[in-house]
């Protein structure tokens, strides 16, 4: 089949040759597909990746994929410029669709992916034009994490606006995947399915949690590896984390419990690995620094082909949020949570979560409450448990990790795919 992938922040995953869109168009071409990846000239920081001059797209190569790149401003921050990528990414992606098609050929299937719902509206858009169906992702549901984060409310005109758009989606898209296992609950609540009386088949509602791509992992893990002291102290008891530092991870969280254990006797080998970059990363250095918390190392941004390496490394790998900041209890689809699992180390949650894989599989423990003080306790027992104990669990996490894999999320896709062409 020919088939379109239309993701406005796959951009990053042509960067990185890795991530979720980059995984399904290699598996699908090993599968005899023909893939094209249409995404925005901004990566997801707003920084411009090319530049497209006079023209609405360009197009890159790589591994054999097509990259679409069309143009959209540059744009960081949540501001209007931001709103103003969306919007310029959706009116230029759709002459782009139909110049494209008239050089190449028109899909047989478009699959158009949140983040924001403006992507799928132009894939069902085109889709309808051209006369083939149109699949949509549902990565985050919009507008509820709006509503959420208080940046609008559901009651107000412009949250009845979302509301509505949201809802023509899910009726016009010919298939709907949703990246976590309880997001069709979200539709039930709503009362929008055919037997509630509403107009969305949940039979047409398709599960594929977001994964790894496993062999990749491993030959990252021999091949792309650091040369940190930190990691390569075999004395220490390494707790780490991996991701962006912003409010909904709750990454202070991680010093307010380095401060514990610095405070208890018998934990000195203990030390907080915390890699990645975001606006709190200034904070957290200034509270090192002022709270002499000689236990914390802030390692700032890392390319993504090293974090197989750094979480081999790791005692315990931190999947570190704020409870409050979202709704947990349709389960999880955080990319590092199956980064972690394939690494072979336990995990520890800092929230508990509705259709839980780590509890699944029996490799971590999810907390309660996301207070320093329970994180801490659970880290000293993870420090005082048995090296065989340890090790189960985290022979656990990496055979889980198995039924994450890409080859195993495409035969998903696959059959999605075919229940619409």
């Amino acid at each position: 089949m020919n088939i379109w992938l239309m993701n406005h922040y796959a951009s990053n995953m042509y960067r990185d040759k890795a991530g979720r869109h980059y995984w399904f168009a290699q598996q699908l071409k090993e599968r005899g597909s023909d893939v094209t990846v249409f995404c925005s000239t901004t990566l997801v920081n707003g920084e411009e990746l090319f530049s497209t001059g006079k023209n609405k797209y360009s197009v890159k190569e790589t591994d054999g994929i097509p990259f679409v790149f069309v143009k959209t401003i540059a744009a960081k921050g949540n501001g209007l410029k931001r709103v103003g990528n969306m919007t310029l990414f959706y009116k230029n992606l759709i002459p782009t669709a139909h110049d494209y098609a008239k050089a190449h050929g028109k899909p047989d299937v478009i699959i158009a992916s949140s983040v924001h719902p403006l992507t799928m509206v132009a894939g069902i858009q085109i889709a309808k034009k051209m006369k083939i169906p149109c699949i949509c992702e549902i990565r985050d549901l919009w507008p509820e994490a709006i509503f959420q984060f208080g940046k609008a409310k559901e009651s107000s005109l412009l949250g009845r606006i979302l509301v509505k758009g949201e809802h023509w989606i899910y009726k016009k898209a010919d298939a709907l995947i949703f990246t976590k296992e309880g997001d069709t609950d979200y539709l039930k609540e709503k009362r929008w399915t055919t037997e509630q009386g509403g107009d969305i088949d949940i039979e047409k509602c398709h599960y594929i949690n977001n994964g790894v791509d496993i062999a990749a992992c491993e030959e990252r893990s021999r091949t792309m590896q650091l040369d940190d002291a930190d990691l390569n102290d075999a004395a220490r008891f390494n707790v780490t984390y991996v991701g962006t530092i912003r409010p909904v991870n709750n990454v202070g969280n991680l010093l307010d419990t380095a401060k514990i254990l610095k405070a208890n006797g018998g934990y000195d080998d203990v030390q907080f690995l915390i890699y990645g970059d975001g606006n709190q990363l200034q904070e957290l250095k200034d509270r090192v620094q002022n709270e002499y918390l000689n236990n914390v190392k802030l390692k700032g941004f890392v390319n993504r082909q090293y974090v197989p390496y750094i979480l081999s490394r790791s005692a315990v790998n931190m999947l570190n949020y704020a409870q409050n900041q979202y709704n947990w209890t349709r389960g999880n689809s955080s990319n590092k949570l199956f980064e972690y699992m394939a690494s072979g180390k336990p995990i520890i949650s800092t929230v508990h979560m509705g259709y839980s894989i780590i509890k699944r599989y029996n490799c971590g423990v999810e907390l309660n409450e996301d207070t320093p003080e329970e994180l801490a306790k659970e880290i000293m027992r993870f420090h005082d448990m048995s090296a065989e104990e340890r090790d189960q669990i985290g022979r656990n996490a990496r055979e889980g990790a198995n039924d994450f894999d890409f080859k195993v999320l495409t035969d998903k896709l696959v059959d999605v795919i075919e229940s619409v062409v």
